[in-house]
C-alpha cells in the first residue's frame, strides 16, 4: 500500500470519526491529506470506494483486537468477553461503527466474515459442551444481531450503562442451557438411561452404544 493511499485513508477515517459520513467530503479529505481530487479518484474511484476502504480498515482494527483475545477454557465466558469487546469498539468509534454495520448497507461487508467465523468458533465450542438450546446457526444469528442492535442503540440513544449487560445476559439465557433447564435436561437424561438398562429397545448394539454415550454426556451436570 502506497504512502499516499495510506495518508488519504487515514485522513478519511479521521474525518468520519469527527464529522460523520455526511460531514466528510472529498474536498475535506484532499485538504487533510494534502492531495488533489484526481489522486483520491485514482486510488479509490469515488467517495463510495473511499468509504468502503475506510470500512475495511475499520474491520481490520476491530479484528486485530479479537485476534489478540486468547480463548480461555470457558467458551461461555469467551462469548461474554467477545460481546463486551464488540460493544466497546462501537462506543469508541461511533461514526465508523455506523458505517460498518448501519446506514444503507443491505449486505454484510466482506471483511465482516472473519468476525463471524470467530463468533461461530466460540458458539461451536459451547455446542460441543452440550449447552446450546438451538442449532449453531440460530445461536450465531441471534447473538450477532443482538450485539449489533445493542451497540447501535447505545450509540444513538440515551446512555444506559447497564443496557449491554442486561441484553447480553437475556440473549445468553435464550441460547444457553442454564439453570432450571440444565437441571431438567440432566434429570431427563439420567431417567432415560435407567429405562435403557431395563427395557428392550429397537436399536442395534452400535446405535444403543451411541445413544448411551450421548445420554451420558447430557447427564454430566457440569
Amino acid at each position: 500500500m502506497s504512502d499516499v493511499r495510506d495518508r488519504i485513508l487515514a485522513a478519511a477515517t479521521s474525518l468520519v470519526d469527527s464529522a460523520g459520513v455526511e460531514g466528510t467530503s472529498i474536498r475535506d479529505v484532499c485538504k487533510a491529506a494534502d492531495v488533489t481530487p484526481p489522486t483520491v479518484y485514482h486510488h479509490f474511484g469515488d467517495k463510495s470506494g473511499l468509504l468502503d476502504a475506510v470500512v475495511a480498515a475499520g474491520f481490520e482494527r476491530y479484528l486485530e483486537e479479537k485476534r489478540h483475545r486468547r480463548p480461555s477454557g470457558d467458551p461461555v465466558e469467551d462469548l461474554r468477553r467477545g460481546w463486551d469487546g464488540h460493544v466497546e469498539f462501537g462506543l469508541r468509534n461511533p461514526a465508523l461503527y455506523g458505517l460498518m454495520y448501519g446506514g444503507a448497507r443491505t449486505t454484510p461487508h466482506p471483511a465482516a466474515a472473519e468476525g463471524e467465523r470467530i463468533l461461530r468458533g466460540i458458539v461451536t465450542r459451547i455446542d460441543e459442551a452440550g449447552l446450546l438450546t438451538m442449532p449453531v446457526d440460530g445461536a450465531v444469528g441471534t447473538i450477532h444481531a443482538a450485539t449489533i442492535g445493542t451497540t447501535i442503540l447505545l450509540i444513538t440513544g440515551p446512555g444506559d450503562e447497564e443496557l449491554s449487560e442486561r441484553t447480553r445476559e437475556a440473549v445468553l439465557g435464550s441460547v444457553l442451557v442454564t439453570g432450571r433447564r440444565r437441571s431438567d435436561l440432566v434429570t431427563s437424561a439420567h431417567a432415560l438411561l435407567g429405562q435403557l438398562t431395563r427395557a428392550d429397545v429397537p436399536l442395534t448394539p452400535g446405535e444403543l452404544g451411541l445413544f448411551r454415550e450421548l445420554l451420558l454426556r447430557l447427564g454430566r451436570d457440569t
